[in-house]
This record gives structure tokens, C-alpha cells and sequence, in this order.
């Protein structure tokens, strides 16, 4: 038996000896890159965690004590390593592993996470809570140096010293930035600070040199001789000011620095802060190689690293890139901005060619629009793009800064829809909240060609402007080479005409219309098929008109309360109609899985969404 199979929870980690946890960070990392080979999924991340959650998991006595993992996609060792060992193999898929930490999942799971920045704050909150209850259980907050520069996780740290005096924070830095300072000075001054026998000397010199004469100058003078020394030979001062003691850089991968600085820090009562170095992808040589690339992905060869099954047809992600950079190369006011995913929005090309007019602004999303609004409030164009469940963080910044302005910032909503990650990822809230935005003008493109006309419709047009669209391909042709076609502001497009239904969609499901239209013919039923293209402005005039000689159907892998389905409704609810029917997403939290066994489950495919309209007219 092998030792992962003998881990039914973390009090079984308590026995191991340094040797075993070796071996057991070996079978956890071959169990990591075989599941995320089948599955897809956060492969990377989880590899540079390893040794950092085991020792965690050893020395803190969980579920009693709180973890909290920022964004969450770090979570697999935890996960593995809490009970969920076999369940873990069914990551990502419908009705198995979740790919970001639950409390619904688990009772180790101690705060939900999906989006990054919000680990320090919840910690916080749940260290006073205890606090305020009386009870002694620690509080770790476990925060990767990407989070770290999250205006969130700089509001968490502004607060923890007025909140709470005792709460753990893990930095896991795995960009090795001041890997310089890993050397055998802050090595041996790190034991010695971190080390009982001078945390007990230096609160005994707190507190008792007060009683002496002089004593408290005395006392003063030490303090400050050590906060010098520590400032200069450490790179923690920062940390310091906040009211945080500092520890590290503690090297991630050695099992032994880890289990002795976690065991000292443990009998602390007061805000600390560890520094933890790690290097992400460690111990699968594509990952290490190429960490970027397997931060996220799907299924893949585990012996060469390669990509299984992936479509060779334009992706609107990529389609967009390459659009993006041909409009700049015919206006120089072009800027792109990007929130820590240049390659995961397909802005590399653009980064590489335009270097100065690229900005990636790491995950700052509410910074990425405010600072896209300075831009344009000075007369350059800025194209922000951003994955659609995080604008979600700056819709503030979005009416406040650009749409009261009337501000002509143009912004990329990738991964519009459902995906595969789950509800803390799916792209279908957004518009609910945007319609009602002033000024702000809402797209979504039937396909790749369509998302480049839109783009270069919106920079000509010079207002407030998103233009929605899915992860993955339409699968129509691509062809980079044709010129851009200018559409008309606010207008649909007809597709095929019909008389007995009208089917409007948008986006990527209008290709989800066409098949439900072929469907409907073999049954003797000719549809209308509309391209809706904009949900804002809308096109009332083809609604009211269509909706006059045939019911009215809509698509869109949207929210219906507040996408299309609203704005069908309200255009017609004092008109006289021939009825409507929508399909679309529902108030329910959407699961995690395969997008199209979700579609399946919620009878959103174009054979389900044929043969409800065929109940309304046959």
C-alpha cells in the first residue's frame, strides 16, 4: 500500500517522518499531473504547493483550525490530503470534484474561493470572529504572490492589526523574485526570530524591563536596533509596518525549513507573516519549463506535455488578438490592458509587437478599468480585456469612471457563458448587471469574423463598450486577412426568414438558432432566424415588427433575468404579441462540469430547445 492510499485524513500525517513525506509529495505529484491530465484543470499551482500543504496539514490541526486558500486553484494537495484522494479523480467532471475549494464539499474547505484576493480579508474576518467567540483555534490565510498586488488583499492587510492579534498569512511566492535573499544570513537570522527561545526571551524583556528605571527607553532602543537589522538584511519592513511579524523567505520544497518555522510560528499570538518560496510546476518538467501554459489547461499528454484534442479552427480568443493588433497597426491611440492573462485573452501578439502601448496590470481588475479610463479621458483608446466573471470586481469602476463620463473605453469580455470551472467562473451574471450602465453599449459577436467587425465598429464609434464572447471556437472560418466590415450601430441581423417562429439569439448560440432551425424544417416548420448582435442598443424595431405575426423564442447562454429574455419581455409587455419562450439560464447557482453535459441536464440543446417549440405549434 502506498503511502497516499494510508492518508484518510490529515491527523494520518502526523506519524510520518521526513522520509515518508518525501515519498508522499512524490505519489501526491504523480496523482496531480495523472488526474489534470485526464481532466484538465490548475496543474501548475497545485505541483508548487506540495510540500508547503503537507507541512501545513502537519503541524496545524484542521478542521478545527481554518485555512483559507486564495482563488482557490491551489487547493488540489489540500484537497487530496483531506479525505477527497479518490474523489479528487473526478475532478472538473459533473457531479465530481469541484476545481476551487467548497464548504459545501468539505469541512476542511473553511471559506469558498474562486477569484483571487479575497484570502487575507476572509481570514481576517474569521480570526476576529474567533476572537469575539473566545475560542483558540488559528487562522492561516495561504495567498499567492499574484493575489498579493490585488487592491483586496491590500485592504486585508491594512486591517489585520486593527481586527485581530492573531492570524497567520502564507505568502507563496513562486515568481522567486528575491530569491537573492534565500543566503545564509536571513537563513540563520530566521531560526533565531522564529525560533521559542527568543520569542520567550523578547516578551520577557517586554515585559519586565518596564519595571526598571530607564527601563522602557532601554526597551525602545532594543526594539528598534532589531527592526534595523531586520530591515536591512530581510525583505519583510513592508510587512512590519503593517503590524505583521515577518518570517522567511523560507525555502517551499524543503520539508524540514517548513515543519520547524510552522511549528515555532504556531505558538505565536500575534499577526504573522511567512514567506514562503516555491517554483511553480515543480517536479513535472513541462510544467517547470513552462508554467504559464500549465496553469490552466485541458486534458493532455502526461509523457510530452502536449495538448490532446485540441481544435486547430480560430478561437475567439485568439481572433481577438490578432484583430486587436491590426487595428493598432492603423491607429496609433490603440493601448491594450489585461489583468494578469495576456495569453489567456490572447493579447501575446499584441504585448510582443507593441510592448509600450501593452499594460498588464496583474489582478487589479478595478485598477485595469479606472486606469483604462484615465487613458481615454486623455484621448487614447484603451481595449481592456478581461475574463467575464471578473468584471464582475470592478462594476463600480465601470459605471463610475467610464459610463458617467461617456468614456470611450472599449472592453473584451472573454469567456462570456458557461465554462467548464464552475460557478465561481461562468460568465453569465454580467450582463444583468451592466444593462442598465448609462452610455454603455453591449456586443456579442455569432462568431470570430463578427467579434473583429465589432471591434473595429466600436473604436470608430467612440462610446462606452463590451463586446461579449465564449471560451473555445463558433467553428466558422477565420480568415484574418479580410478586411473588417463596418456594422450598423444597434441593428440586428436577419439570417434566414421564416413565418410560422421567430428564434433570436445571440452570440455564440446563434449557431445554437441554426440547428434548432434545421431541426424544425424536418418537421414542415420554416423559421425566422435573428442575430440579435446588440442587447444594447437593441433593435426594437425588428421585435415589435416580428413579434406581430409569430412568437418570439430566444437564446442565450446568459442569465435570462436580465439578458435577452428581460429585454424581450419589457419591449413587449404593453404590446400585443404572439408569445414568447426563452431558454437561457435561470437564479440557480449553475454546477461545474462539461459545458455540454450541463447544457444537456438543463435542456439547453438544440434537439431540447426544438422539441419545446414544437409543443407550442404543432
Amino acid at each position: 500500500m502506498s503511502i497516499l492510499e494510508k492518508i484518510k485524513s490529515p491527523k494520518d500525517l502526523k506519524s510520518l517522518d521526513i522520509k515518508e513525506i518525501d515519498d508522499l509529495a512524490l505519489e501526491i505529484r504523480e496523482k496531480l499531473i495523472e488526474t489534470v491530465s485526464k481532466n484538465g484543470g490548475h496543474l501548475a499551482p497545485n505541483l508548487g504547493v506540495v510540500e508547503l500543504t503537507i507541512a501545513l496539514h502537519k503541524i496545524f490541526d484542521t478542521p478545527t483550525d481554518k485555512f483559507v486558500w486564495d482563488v482557490g486553484h491551489q487547493g488540489y494537495v489540500h484537497k487530496i490530503l483531506t479525505g477527497r484522494a479518490n474523489f479528487f479523480k473526478t475532478v472538473r467532471e459533473k457531479d465530481g470534484c469541484i476545481g476551487f475549494l467548497s464548504k459545501k464539499e468539505s469541512e476542511y474547505d473553511a471559506f469558498g474561493a474562486g477569484h483571487a484576493g479575497t484570502a487575507i480579508s476572509a481570514a481576517v474576518g474569521m480570526a476576529a470572529a474567533r476572537d469575539l467567540k473566545g475560542t483558540n483555534e488559528k487562522v492561516v490565510a495561504i495567498v499567492g504572490d499574484g493575489s498579493l498586488n490585488c487592491g483586496l488583499s491590500l485592504e486585508g492587510l491594512n486591517n489585520v492589526s486593527e481586527a485581530t492579534k492573531d492570524i497567520i498569512i502564507i505568502l507563496n511566492d513562486n515568481k522567486m523574485s528575491i530569491s537573492g535573499n534565500v543566503g545564509a544570513i536571513p537563513k540563520y537570522l530566521n531560526k533565531i526570530i522564529a525560533d521559542s527561545c527568543y520569542n520567550t526571551f523578547k516578551n520577557f524583556i517586554k515585559n519586565n524591563l518596564d519595571k526598571f528605571p530607564s527601563g522602557k527607553f532601554i526597551h525602545s532602543k532594543i526594539t528598534k536596533f532589531i527592526e534595523a537589522v531586520k530591515s536591512i538584511i530581510l525583505p519583510g519592513a513592508f510587512f512590519e509596518e503593517m503590524g505583521l511579524r515577518y518570517f522567511g523567505p523560507v525555502d517551499g520544497h524543503n520539508i524540514s525549513d517548513l515543519l520547524q518555522t510552522f511549528e515555532n510560528i504556531k505558538h505565536l499570538n500575534e499577526p504573522c507573516l511567512i514567506h514562503v518560496l516555491t517554483e511553480k510546476g515543480k517536479g513535472y518538467k513541462h510544467a517547470e519549463n513552462c508554467p504559464e501554459k500549465f496553469h490552466g489547461l485541458s486534458s493532455f499528454d502526461p509523457k510530452t506535455g502536449d495538448l490532446i484534442n485540441t481544435s486547430k479552427q480560430e478561437t475567439f480568443s485568439s481572433a481577438f488578438g490578432k484583430s486587436i493588433v491590426q487595428l493598432a497597426d492603423k491607429n496609433d491611440d490603440i493601448v491594450a490592458i489585461c489583468a494578469a492573462m495576456a495569453k489567456g485573452t490572447g493579447l501575446s501578439d499584441f504585448a510582443k509587437k507593441y510592448e509600450k502601448r501593452f499594460f498588464d496590470v496583474g489582478i487589479a481588475e478595478e485598477h485595469a478599468l479606472v486606469f483604462a479610463a484615465g487613458l481615454a479621458a486623455q484621448n487614447i483608446t484603451p481595449i481592456v480585456a478581461i475574463y467575464a466573471t471578473f468584471i464582475q470586481r470592478s462594476l463600480d469602476n465601470i459605471f463610475h469612471d467610464i459610463c458617467l463620463q461617456n468614456l470611450p473605453v472599449i472592453i473584451c469580455a472573454d469567456r462570456a457563458g458557461i465554462v467548464d470551472d464552475g460557478p465561481t467562473h461562468h460568465g453569465i451574471h454580467d450582463v444583468s448587471f451592466l444593462r442598465n450602465m448609462p452610455n454603455l453599449a453591449i456586443l456579442q459577436p455569432k462568431d470570430e469574423t463578427e467579434l473583429k467587425n465589432m471591434l473595429f465598429t466600436a473604436y470608430n464609434k467612440k462610446v462606452p463598450t463590451i463586446i461579449r464572447y465564449p471560451k473555445g471556437s463558433s467553428g466558422n472560418n477565420f480568415n484574418e486577412d479580410d478586411s473588417p466590415v463596418e456594422i450598423k450601430w444597434g441593428k440586428a441581423e436577419v439570417i434566414q426568414q421564416g413565418k410560422q417562429v421567430a428564434i433570436c439569439a445571440v452570440g455564440n448560440e446563434v449557431k445554437t438558432a441554426i440547428e434548432v432551425g434545421e431541426l424544425l424544417k424536418l418537421k414542415g416548420i420554416n423559421p425566422t432566424i435573428i442575430n440579435i448582435r446588440f442587447l444594447k442598443p437593441f433593435d426594437n424595431e425588428i421585435l415589435l415588427h416580428t413579434s406581430q405575426t409569430m412568437p418570439i423564442i430566444t437564446i442565450e447562454d446568459c442569465q435570462v433575468q436580465g439578458g435577452l429574455g428581460s429585454i424581450v419581455d419589457e419591449l413587449l409587455i404593453n404590446t400585443k404579441h404572439k408569445g414568447v419562450l426563452h431558454f437561457g439560464w435561470g437564479t440557480d447557482i449553475v454546477p461545474h462540469g462539461s459545458t455540454n453535459e450541463i447544457k444537456k441536464e438543463y435542456k439547453l440543446t438544440s434537439d431540447s430547445i426544438a422539441k419545446e417549440i414544437k409543443k407550442i405549434l404543432l
